[in-house]
């Protein structure tokens, strides 16, 4: 069996595009959120810089994109963009603010 790297005959490629409404702050949120993390775990670099990493994570959140069209309409793999997308879902929830825990109990407001 060879192996070619041809397409196949009457083949194309599809690209995917949409307008996908995001604040610059929300971006750079992100984005810094990114960067500071990848300091911390000393990251040495990513194929995407952490902007177009924020970008290609949210239009995944928003829209509801699939990963797979994320991530061939941006030259990664399925995996690296649900890595992407854990791995900022994951650093946002770290700064949701906690309940606290003696809350509830503190006031007894309880069921009888």
């Amino acid at each position: 069996m060879t192996n070619t790297k041809e397409r196949a005959e009457d083949t194309c490629s599809l690209v995917y595009q949409c307008r996908l409404s995001l604040s610059t702050r929300t971006v750079n949120h992100l984005a810094d959120l990114l960067r500071r993390h990848l300091k911390a775990i000393r990251s040495r670099w990513r194929i995407q810089p952490p902007g177009k990493i924020a970008v290609i994570v949210l239009a995944v959140l928003r829209h509801d994109q699939r990963l797979a069209d994320m991530a061939g309409g941006n030259n990664v793999s399925e995996s690296t963009v649900r890595r992407w997308r854990d791995e900022l879902i994951g650093l946002l929830a770290a700064q949701a603010p906690r309940p606290a825990k003696g809350r509830q109990a503190g006031r007894g407001g309880g069921p009888d």
